[in-house]
């Protein structure tokens, strides 16, 4: 599987969680996951952004994630990445083959049986990754594990190592770890879907060292992560392994022939556009401008995604927006129904069933302004699409998203100074 392709499956995965509009998310993840693949030696993705590149095993290995298979969900096409600085390698000098990655990690797996491994070496440019399919004799399970080097005081490797909002992203346990080294550990267990809709469990180990060292470890409870059935009750390593698998300094040699990722951006001044701020930012602020004071009882997103949840005492409501700069003006045309405004703006108003759970109510302002930008705003009557209503109606009004969608400071600026 090409890199395009892991990355389409990456943000698929991602957007199963959170999409009230797989149309507009599609556009906004294209275009994120561009500008992460350009700089993708720089800064990891973060959150439920970039969730997981997965490993397909034993029958489903055919054009797995080694292969040359097609993806489910959408192929974005890849940047070319930044010139790292120092010798302007990419890549590493192959010091550690893709044998040596299976080597390594059948060492550090307790005894069982092993098969189906696929690795690359450092010298390939989309970085040292080995996946097996182990079995200790209570069912085969799929395990992967990739490494890069990433900016450790940078926001995407701290994203990488935080909790996700449970209300948005169902899981049975996730915690991070502050190592004595300095080192951050999150240690995640969850499942692969977020509706539930098959068992497939994943628990994942995310470390970022002190040096900029991800290692990133997940295993299922079946032998593959998708197309398999569920083979056992939990994966095979328990969370202590699995923290072990990923602590190793075995993984060392691979990691330090890797090139140094360049520092994160240094964050906007706060004068830019709301089109150029975090999405969430962006709705929180307006929300205030606005004179909306339900209180927010969490937040989250990642670059042109971002979301709350409200809570008025009368049950959480999520509020989601998704803001594109240059937007395809596909979503305005043909038989969807919109109104002009006087300034050219296109304005679709939408209000109906949710698309993930029965009796989850969504409104939705989908906006697209001549210069291309578009700015989506849609509110549902539950705090999580997955989970169950918890309001007659959302807390937002139509007139509310209206307003937060057509406000006049997503105009164009630049930073001052």
């Amino acid at each position: 599987m090409s890199f395009e392709d892991e990355l389409a499956e990456a943000l698929r995965r991602t957007g199963e969680g959170f999409t009230s509009d797989p149309g507009a998310l599609a556009e906004a993840g294209g275009a994120r996951g561009r500008r992460l693949v350009a700089r993708r030696r720089a800064v990891v993705a973060g959150g439920s952004a970039l969730a997981l590149v997965l490993i397909a095993t034993a029958g489903a290995y055919s054009g797995g994630l080694f292969g040359g298979s097609d993806a489910e969900g959408a192929v974005h096409v890849a940047a070319p990445s930044p010139t790292p600085p120092g010798n302007g390698r990419q890549t590493g000098t192959g010091a550690v083959t893709a044998d040596q990655m299976i080597g390594k990690m059948k060492a550090l797996l307790p005894g069982g049986r092993i098969g189906a491994p696929k690795a690359r070496g450092t010298e390939d440019e989309l970085g040292p990754r080995v996946g097996v399919v182990y079995d200790d004799g209570k069912g085969p399970a799929a395990i992967f594990l990739s490494l890069q080097r990433v900016d450790p005081f940078g926001s995407g490797a701290r994203a990488q190592t935080e909790c996700e909002d449970k209300n948005l992203h169902g899981y049975d346990a996730c915690r991070t770890e502050q190592l004595p080294d300095g080192s951050r550990l999150l240690l995640h267990q969850g499942y692969e879907y977020p509706d539930r809709r098959e068992d497939t469990k994943v628990w994942r180990a995310v470390l970022v060292t002190v040096r900029g060292f991800l290692v990133d470890a997940s295993e299922w409870n079946a032998a593959a992560d998708k197309g398999a059935p569920v083979s056992r009750t939990d994966p095979p390593l328990s969370i202590e392994q699995l923290k072990g698998l990923v602590t190793s300094d075995t993984w060392h040699a691979a990691l330090n022939d890797l090139p140094a990722a360049e520092p994160e951006p240094a964050p906007r001044p706060e004068s830019v556009a709301l089109r150029d701020r975090k999405a969430v930012d962006a709705l929180e602020q307006l929300m205030t401008q606005l004179g909306i004071t339900v209180p927010i009882v969490s937040r989250g997103g990642q670059d042109s995604y971002g979301y709350v949840v409200l809570d008025d005492g009368k049950g959480k409501s999520l509020v989601q927006i998704n803001v594109q700069p240059a937007a395809s003006p596909s979503g305005f045309s043909g038989n969807s129904a919109f109104t002009t405004q006087s300034d050219g703006t296109k304005v679709r108003e939408v209000t109906g069933p949710g698309e993930k759970n029965k009796g989850v109510t969504q409104w939705k302002v989908d906006t697209l302004r001549d210069d291309g930008l578009r700015v989506l705003v849609t509110a549902f009557n539950t705090a999580d699409q997955n989970g169950p209503v918890t309001r007659p109606a959302p807390a937002l009004t139509m007139k509310q998203l209206r307003q937060i969608a057509l406000a006049p400071e997503w105009k164009l600026a630049t930073p001052a100074g």
